[in-house]
């Protein structure tokens, strides 16, 4: 993406809704950033957890001189500093793997538009069987055959959201092959990768692009999915889905902050990514850049 077209992304009349959202969007991704300066305490550090001081209200003074905003999770964690740190592990699982699957899925699908044949047959029945299944059913038998982990985790969206992509691109693709430029190249016998790399795949990979902040908000509903079911980030390295998932079973109990202040951060975070992803998706799409 050209910095000219982020800049009119940032720069241009939107909606409030739109505008807040970026705001939000961009305070999440500062205080993921500094984190490790303006936490509490460090969540990852066991010296630092007071067991003793598990489960304690929004407001109540911690053993270690400060006061706990938010009040402490189950293991005696501050909340405050968990949202921070979870937010750090969300961000980074999401765009590693979004970004990660639109490279592999691009890749793929302009190989079978460019390839044909047996090459294209392989990759868009694969393509076909993925996207016939539930996105969630994907995501957990890659997570179970893989293991719990962020690394596996990553790997997991990975496997989910690349087919989004392919399809896509090939589509485009198919319809660049016939275009003359294309026709040029082959006759002046150049190299099949400079043709894709060079012609092929700079052609095709627009409307792809417009996909990546919606399928970015995806990833971190995934992310958290699977870590409130127990299956994606290990529970010592606390993101924003493992730690109201910790708080989930003390409910009942009337201790509602342990699960209610990460689960209301990580809707605030869907939902901008997902309100500035639409508007990203507005302005790529030629069609629109007039509304």
């Amino acid at each position: 993406m050209k910095v000219e077209t982020i800049r009119a992304l940032w720069k241009r009349p939107t909606r409030k809704s739109v505008s807040l959202s970026k705001l939000l969007l961009a305070t999440y991704i500062l205080l993921a950033l500094v984190a490790p300066i303006i936490a509490p305490q460090n969540p990852h550090d066991p010296l630092q957890i007071y067991a003793w001081e598990a489960s304690s209200p929004p407001l109540a003074m911690g053993g270690g001189g400060y006061t706990y905003l938010l009040g402490t999770d189950g293991l005696g964690r501050d909340i405050v500093s968990t949202i921070l740190y979870g937010l750090r592990i969300s961000l980074v699982v999401s765009i590693t793997s979004t970004a990660i699957a639109a490279l592999i899925g691009v890749a793929a699908g302009v190989s079978a538009a460019y390839f044909g044949k047996w090459v294209d047959v392989v990759i868009m029945r694969i393509v076909d069987l993925q996207l016939s299944l539930p996105t969630i059913l994907v995501a957990l038998i890659a997570i179970v055959t893989l293991g719990p982990g962020i690394d596996r985790i990553i790997l997991a969206i990975i496997i989910v959201q690349w087919a989004v992509y392919a399809r896509i691109a090939r589509g485009v693709a198919l319809s660049e092959i016939s275009k003359s430029y294309l026709d040029a190249a082959r006759l002046q016998r150049l190299p099949t990768r400079r043709v894709i790399f060079r012609h092929l795949l700079p052609n095709s990979i627009a409307p792809a692009i417009t996909l990546v902040p919606i399928e970015l908000g995806h990833a971190v509903a995934l992310e958290a999915t699977l870590s409130f079911l127990g299956l994606g980030v290990p529970i010592d390295k606390p993101s924003l889905g493992s730690t109201v998932a910790s708080g989930f079973q003390y409910l009942l109990t009337g201790q509602y902050w342990i699960s209610l202040f990460p689960g209301l951060a990580l809707f605030g975070l869907i939902a901008s990514i997902n309100f500035v992803g639409e508007d990203v998706r507005r302005l790529l799409d030629p069609r629109n850049r007039s509304i």
